[in-house]
């Protein structure tokens, strides 16, 4: 059987609140913790409208005091918006509060537009330091003896909490093929460069301490459903969702619109820039997925969305 995982944005339906979409993402990830899903992560993101996960790593907490065993992470902590020690003493606080079941994935945009990311972090040179800051930060992680005189993150260091580089470019995989870290690609909404980028991390993947051969966590969009009517009308939430950022209107989430699926414009605008299929789980295709991931050693991740019903958006995780 093939594991699964769930990232988690927090979303905030059309007339709801910040309130009850936490009350979703705990009750989604106590549901997942007890299918033994295998990680459940959350993305940081700030003034949107429909996203509520804009204080992560608190978050991130709530989700592990209410859950068993399912590992708990950041997917990611855009790491230019924060000083790296903040974010070690962060991760450093919630693996010791919750030893053995917390991630740190780290991204180098803002995760917001640019007059948020101003307000954010100040200094639009930031993501230029990406790969410094990642460096520190991990420099944080490391055994207290071995940095005499040097500043600390309490707690934090020692604990060597595992961290991911995820992006959406080739210089996200340079970049943790160098470092020897794990690199997640985000070819949910950006597919373009994603074989070409898994490619040149396995290719350049220099060993480590943290991570001995290429670890590649890819996400695809998916939709589950009864049937693939039912998913062709649960997708247009998604599609409306996009379509508003990429006109510059951020919105809440909003529900499905039947009417939506037979717009052909529609349809051919919200496909841009989302990566997905939509095929029933008793056929030949999907048999087909299921095999190719299992040869590859992959597993599924699910980035969902709650309206009514759920939408997954689905990713697949190597072991």
């Amino acid at each position: 059987m093939i594991p699964f995982s769930v990232l988690d944005l927090s979303l905030i339906t059309q007339g709801a609140t910040p309130a009850d979409a936490y009350r979703n993402t705990m009750d989604l990830a106590q549901l997942a913790d007890a299918l033994e899903f295998r990680r459940y992560w959350l993305a940081e993101h700030h003034s949107m409208p429909g996203i509520a996960s804009a204080a992560t790593a608190i978050l991130i907490g709530q989700v592990a005091g209410v859950t068993k065993q399912i590992r708990v992470g950041s997917g990611g902590i855009m790491l230019p918006n924060h000083s790296p020690l903040i974010v070690a003493e962060q991760f450093g606080t919630l693996e010791t509060l919750f030893p053995g079941r917390i991630d740190l994935g780290l991204g180098r945009a803002p995760g917001a537009d640019q007059r948020t990311a101003m307000a954010l972090r100040r200094d639009p040179h930031a993501p230029d330091r990406f790969p410094e800051d990642v460096v520190e930060l991990l420099h944080y992680f490391e055994p207290a003896d071995s940095l005499p005189h040097a500043v600390r993150a309490i707690p934090g260091c020692g604990l060597r909490v595992p961290v991911w580089i995820l992006g959406s470019s080739l210089f996200s995989a340079v970049l943790a093929a160098r470092l020897g870290l794990p690199y997640a690609f985000a070819s949910h909404f950006a597919p373009g460069q994603m074989e070409e980028a898994i490619a040149l991390y396995r290719h350049r993947f220099e060993p480590s301490d943290r991570c001995a051969s290429p670890h590649v966590m890819l996400t695809v969009n998916m939709v589950l459903a009864d049937d693939v009517a039912e998913a062709n009308v649960l997708v247009t939430s998604l599609y409306q969702y996009f379509l508003a950022l990429r006109r510059g209107r951020p919105s809440t989430f909003p529900p499905p619109d039947a009417g939506l699926c037979q717009c052909s414009q529609f349809m051919r605008i919200s496909h841009f820039k989302i990566s997905g299929r939509i095929f029933d789980h008793r056929s030949c295709e999907f048999s087909k997925f299921q095999t190719k991931s299992q040869r590859a050693k992959m597993s599924i991740s699910l980035i969902t969305a709650t309206h009514v019903q759920l939408i997954f958006d689905t990713g697949i995780f190597p072991n």
